[in-house]
């Protein structure tokens, strides 16, 4: 049953005055759920029981942090149709997606629990003594990796379950040791309550210390900026728009104590078509690419947005053939008529530039809240001249810049903002003419694919989802995969301690079993 209330730990509460109601874009009209904005005094009430929460959690061991996080995971699926009837509901996406997003969710949680139980993450160093050492002794040194202490965690409008309450920066954060505070999307708030309930259920079933975990409800900004700002907040995960992202990262900045803003944010997700490649293959590379930029209405971060090439007969084949597949595909509803009126407004802006060409618009009628797929065409002096083609519409939208040659796509791609990834569509290894273009699409983006598309982001420890500013905020982590643990830790050195008093990670007997550097050589054995 949906209260529309706010957990502040396990209890619920609902004493703010401002209350809304989610949408489903399907039939155009509210969901009757109503939703009571969390206040001032359950915002710090949050924040305070985290801030307990944080020493009791922190002397959990890594096997009773995997109990809690695999207890979340079964909480999640007993909900069963129940959570993929609301998620359906408020956001327009098919059973399908939902079903699939909560395997993700679930098995993002269950890998969170498998590292933290094994426990080598922690990173465990350790330089032990030289008294004897001339001219002065070597102490013995100790550092591992140790939770930053409460997080405030953003749900995404764009996926309700695995970017949102229980999804990949709750998973890290509570595998790191750091209780979560989970500003609810107001998209999905009724799916949000669901999740966390079993989130508290599972706290409540494996002994977790009251605080590890809230959901608070949120209509607009003021509970986010309030979180932000508190002073018992650690650090703070983002995935939405660069103006959104933006936003916390310079309110956080502000702080008496700045604390980090790991935020993902907007991106075109540049794909380099060869011209050997769109030679040999341009109706196969357009059926595909059709697909991808219409996949789920172009709500993905991953979205091929941009699509460069070398002019010639190859490219022209590819954009008449785009502009045929793409208008085959059924158009699909967005998530909210929000989303829907800033993608039409976008894109519209975007044709309305000087010398963009429309090659393909979707003309039939469509229903309320589904977007018209759209591919535009421009030359690249134009788009070099004009950064607001640089900027990305979010939706199924997707730009091709037809380059005089070489050198211009390789200025292109330099000139481009930080990007989560960069494709490279090559035939016949003609992919090793171009050894420049690869480095200008390695320096601007996280990931680089090869002969694929860029939608679909793999869950796993050598992925990066994160790239130049603004793509994230912080290129040097990810916000998938068990890696991202570590935007939630800070290295942690302990000099000359006994060894009595040190965590057991550090121990000279090495209890855990934890692969650990031991004077710069990568062991399991006891000192």
């Amino acid at each position: 049953m949906i209260t529309g209330k706010n957990y502040i730990g396990n209890r619920l509460s609902g004493n703010g005055t401002k209350t809304y109601r989610t949408f489903n874009p399907l039939l155009n009209m509210e969901n009757e759920n109503e939703f009571v904005e969390a206040s001032t005094e359950e915002i710090n009430e949050a924040v305070f029981l985290a801030s307990d929460a944080y020493i009791a959690y922190n002397q959990k061991s890594g096997k009773e942090k995997a109990a809690f996080l695999n207890t979340i995971a079964d909480e999640i699926l007993a909900t069963g149709d129940a959570l993929i009837q609301m998620y359906c509901s408020e956001s327009g996406l098919p059973e399908g997606r939902a079903k699939g997003e909560r395997g993700r969710t679930v098995g993002q949680l269950r890998a969170f629990a498998a590292l933290v139980e094994e426990g080598s993450w922690v990173e465990a160093t350790i330089d032990t003594a030289i008294p004897d050492r001339a001219p002065i002794p070597k102490p013995d040194m100790r550092k591992m990796m140790v939770p930053l202490g409460p997080v405030v965690v953003f749900g995404a409008s764009n996926f309700p379950l695995a970017f949102s309450t229980a999804g990949g920066d709750t998973a890290a954060a509570l595998a790191a040791g750091c209780p979560v505070i989970v500003k609810s999307h107001p998209m999905h708030a009724g799916t949000g309550e669901m999740v966390a309930s079993a989130i508290i259920k599972a706290a409540e079933k494996t002994g977790m210390p009251n605080g590890v975990f809230s959901n608070l409800n949120s209509s607009g900004i003021e509970v986010g900026v309030q979180l932000v700002e508190h002073p018992q907040v650690k650090a703070v995960g983002f995935t939405g728009s660069i103006k959104g992202g933006r936003a916390l990262f310079d309110l956080a900045a502000r702080r008496d104590e700045p604390i980090p803003v790991f935020a993902e944010m907007g991106s075109i997700n540049p794909v380099v078509m060869l011209p050997e490649a769109l030679k040999n293959r341009s109706g196969e590379l357009a059926k595909t690419y059709a697909g991808s930029i219409t996949l789920a209405a172009g709500q993905f971060c991953t979205n091929p947005g941009l699509l460069l090439g070398i002019e010639g007969q190859g490219l022209t084949n590819f954009i008449k053939a785009l502009s045929e597949e793409i208008v085959k595909i059924e158009p699909s509803c967005m998530l909210h008529p929000n989303i829907i009126g800033a993608y039409e407004k976008n894109k519209q802006t975007a044709i309305d530039q000087s010398g963009l060409v429309v090659a393909a618009d979707y003309g039939t009628e469509v229903a309320v809240n589904y977007a018209r797929q759209a591919v535009v065409t421009v030359e690249g002096s134009t788009f070099l001249e004009n950064t607001r083609l640089h900027q990305e519409v979010f939706g199924p939208f997707s730009m091709v810049v037809k380059c005089k040659d070489a050198a211009e796509l390789q200025q292109i791609i330099s000139n481009l903002e930080g990007q989560l990834t960069g494709t490279i569509i090559s035939d016949n290894d003609e992919i090793s003419a171009y050894p420049m273009v690869i480095a200008a699409l390695q320096n601007r983006v996280g990931r680089i694919i090869f002969n694929g598309v860029p939608t679909g982001v793999e869950v796993c420890p050598s992925m990066q989802h994160g790239g130049p500013y603004p793509a994230s905020t912080d290129s040097r982590f990810t916000a998938v995969g068990t890696q991202s643990i570590k935007r939630w830790v800070r290295p942690f050195s302990y000099q000359s301690w006994p060894d009595d008093l040190l965590p057991n990670e550090l121990k000279n007997s090495n209890p855990l079993g934890i692969l650990r550097s031991v004077n710069n050589e990568q062991t399991k054995a006891a000192i």
